[in-house]
């Protein structure tokens, strides 16, 4: 009755998760992936790897009810080879008007490969800067939803959604993920009105006599052309206090519409910032502010400083806010590589089910997850060349976001919170990648620097190949307080020949005893006697779903129990050491070992014993114990 109990939780929490957060989840994907729906035909631009870009200032004047941007962008860079030339992505759809370096006019040429092209006064010499003021209008290509006006409850909005290659479509920039900004200053002028939003934190409000209003940010940490954003509309303030250590301002910008809604939603905000601070690291943008600015798409955009939200709910406050250390403090460096955004954050928000809701529900998150992972047979973390032209793949709920997140939740359970936790937190910490790019090698060196051992296996069965295994669990009373398990396991795929993991295997007893044993499976077959004190009535296999499978099946046996069998050999074949696994209530007294000759080549009465002297080949293995005499086979490799 209590296993059925706890099914029947387990059901109920994923229908409660899908009924309630799919949904969110979904509009979260799309609004996270919607200005990238041209991305098929973007390529890295190499015509704009020859420069750093160090600082922008950028001048923006909008109007929520006029779909138009009038834009003047300065933008200081460090040539990385001399320069005759300099280039920028920009749309064609928007028309520069001038282009001036120390005040003099430069000439230009925009061209439908969406570039804007200034040819230099003079060669700019390899590691020199300069500056550059690009004056620019228009109105932004609608295809691309980068730039939007629309209207709250009858009120003109305007926001920005670039994310991945968006940025281009309002304002020139260098969108490639190979260069952050140090610096920005961002200057938003609009009718006085309204309330402007940017990155950074705020640091004027100037009235220009007009009916306009300036409004001036500063944002004072690397950043890349996608996480810029803005957001003019009639927003009210909710400003609230965070930090564990330092605190720091929560500036939110809420329609009035939704105002008293918010605030009791945005509570959740405090103990989420608490949890992360306690895991990993401070907010990376303490000096600063985080904020949420309301938008209208229904998902979340996790621009720097300010996530763009179209609601509240508490897993979107998690993903969104998690991305500030992982997708913003340090960002995927390739769109390959977008788990290291996507999968982090998402699994994120799964630890604060966890840390705020408990175990159980924590269980029912992971069970909804691997559900959706392995509704198809295929696909892998990580993406090719040509899985990252493609938006739906770089943003598949499935892999993506998913499959990353409990992916992360694996290498939890493999390396064990202490060391997992520690990696992550030297991850975040590595001056080299803080503040920078970072691509799924250099996650895996620190995780590998903490766990001591290679996880190259794990990396390329879960991370760059394909599929899921399915589980043949075998259980069987194995004489006096033993019980011997069998793994089998199948895949879904042929990329991945075997997937090799700690298995948590869950043992019952008839009196309702439960006992649970982890495993280390490496090999199809694999057997393993466990002390268990009680006699096994029924078995479980991953009862805490700490693993990406399918179609398990786990049995106990029903063979009779002999004293032949209840001896194992392993490993077998054996490089090295070999142990000797029996009954509790077996004694061994003496073992000797014989070539294929007949030859007696060793013998010892330990259950350890070392073979490395040994040549490799067939040898019998004779076994004197306390219930008689028992003979094995033995290979040495």
């Amino acid at each position: 009755m209590k296993k059925l109990y706890l099914i029947m939780l387990l059901v109920l929490g994923f229908v409660a998760f899908a009924q309630t957060e799919q949904e969110e989840f979904n509009r979260m994907v799309e609004a996270e992936m919607k200005s990238a729906a041209a991305i098929q035909n973007f390529q890295v631009n190499p015509n704009t790897q020859n420069y750093d870009i160090t600082y922008h200032e950028l001048r923006f004047s909008v109007d929520p009810a006029v779909y138009f941007i009038s834009g003047q962008v300065t933008t200081t860079f460090t040539a990385l080879e001399d320069m005759n030339s300099i280039t920028f992505d920009l749309t064609d759809v928007l028309t520069v008007s001038s282009v001036t370096l120390g005040g003099v006019p430069l000439t230009f040429t925009q061209n439908v490969s969406e570039e804007l092209v200034i040819n230099l006064p003079t060669t700019i010499i390899n590691g020199t800067s300069a500056t550059i003021t690009i004056n620019y209008s228009g109105a932004p290509d609608t295809d691309e939803a980068a730039f939007t006006a629309t209207t709250h409850s009858g009120t003109p909005v305007i926001y920005t959604l670039s994310e991945p290659f968006g940025a281009r479509d309002w304002w020139p920039c260098k969108q490639d993920l190979n260069d952050k900004v140090d610096s920005i200053d961002v200057y938003i002028t609009a009718p006085d009105t309204y309330v402007s939003v940017t990155n950074g934190l705020e640091q004027s409000v100037v009235d220009n006599g007009n009916g306009t209003k300036t409004t001036h940010f500063h944002h004072g940490h690397p950043i890349p052309a996608y996480l810029v954003a803005i957001a003019v509309t009639n927003y009210q303030i909710y400003t609230q206090t965070a930090g564990i250590g330092t605190t720091f301002p929560i500036v939110n910008y809420i329609y009035p519409e939704n105002y008293t809604t918010a605030q009791t939603q945005l509570a959740e905000t405090l103990p989420i910032m608490n949890v992360f601070e306690t895991l990993f690291e401070p907010y990376p943008f303490l000096n600063e502010k985080y904020g949420h600015a309301q938008f209208g798409w229904g998902g979340g955009m996790e621009h720097t400083t300010v996530s763009f939200m179209g609601s509240f709910g508490r897993n979107l406050i998690a993903h969104e806010l998690a991305h500030q250390w992982f997708g913003d403090k340090i960002t995927c460096g390739t769109w390959k590589d977008i788990w290291l955004n996507e999968g982090f954050a998402e699994y994120l928000s799964g630890l604060i089910v966890e840390n705020l809701d408990g175990v159980t529900n924590f269980v029912s998150w992971k069970a909804s997850k691997i559900s959706n992972i392995t509704s198809q047979v295929d696909g892998a973390v990580y993406l090719t060349d040509t899985e990252a032209t493609n938006v739906s793949r770089i943003f598949s709920g499935r892999l993506s976001y998913n499959k990353g997140a409990m992916v992360l939740h694996m290498l939890r359970w493999k390396m064990g919170d202490a060391l997992f936790f520690q990696a992550l937190q030297n991850y975040l910490a590595d001056a080299n990648l803080a503040y920078a790019y970072a691509i799924t090698p250099q996650l895996q060196s620190h995780l590998e620097a903490v766990y001591g051992s290679s996880l190259t296996e794990f990396f390329n069965d879960w991370i760059y190949n394909q599929g899921y295994p399915s589980y043949t669990i075998t259980a069987q009373n194995w004489g006096a307080g033993q019980a011997k398990i069998t793994v089998n396991q199948s895949q879904s795929t042929a990329s991945v020949t075997y997937f090799e993991m700690p298995l948590e295997i869950r043992l019952l007893g008839a009196g309702g005893e439960i006992q649970d044993v982890v495993v280390d499976n490496t090999y199809n077959g694999q057997e393993f006697v466990v002390a268990v004190p009680f006699v096994v009535s029924d078995v479980e296999f991953d009862p805490n779903y700490h693993i990406i499978s399918r179609n398990n099946t786990a049995t106990l046996g029903t063979d009779s129990f002999t004293i032949d069998e209840s001896i194992t050999l392993y490993p077998n074949p054996v490089q090295d050491v070999l142990t000797i696994k029996m009954p509790n209530s077996m004694l061994l007294q003496n073992v000797t070992i014989y070539n294929d000759l007949g030859q007696k080549v060793l013998e010892s009465e330990q259950s350890e014993i070392d073979l490395t002297a040994l040549a490799d080949g067939m040898y019998a293995v004779k076994l004197q114990t306390s219930e008689g005499e028992i003979h094995k086979k033995l290979i040495k490799k």
